[in-house]
């Protein structure tokens, strides 16, 4: 089985994940979500403190490590989409640079107008 590139998955259309991403994303780096990983490590050391029973431990832990885990894919994500998008636009600053060096201003240049303005697509 061949993975493709976020970037490259179903054409200029996001998918599900993506979207699903990009949210999980701006959710993730909002201030209710510090509040809430605060709030976990904080549980986490009262468990401890508190001598509670290891259930509750195991709770607090495993919390912690799921997380992690969704923490962890949705910035692989970001950083390959985002990756990408530096690619294209790098890609499409190279062949307008070319193609006005040799003077003849052509699809490269509106392919340069486009790729510049992705982030506003995002």
């Amino acid at each position: 089985m061949a993975f493709q590139h976020p970037a490259d998955r179903g054409g200029d259309e996001r998918g599900g994940f993506e979207r699903l991403a990009e949210s999980g994303s701006r959710f993730t780096s909002s201030p209710v979500f510090f509040t809430f990983c605060v709030g976990l490590v904080a549980l986490t050391v009262a468990v401890h403190i508190a001598g509670l029973a290891g259930e509750w431990l195991l709770l607090a832990g495993d919390a912690m490590t799921a997380v992690t885990l969704l923490l962890l894919a949705l910035l692989k994500n970001s950083e390959l989409r985002s990756e990408r998008a530096i690619q294209r636009k790098l890609d499409a600053i190279a062949s307008a640079l070319l193609e006005a060096q040799e003077g003849t201003p052509g699809k490269a240049h509106e392919d340069l107008r486009r790729v510049i303005r992705m982030e506003d697509e995002t």
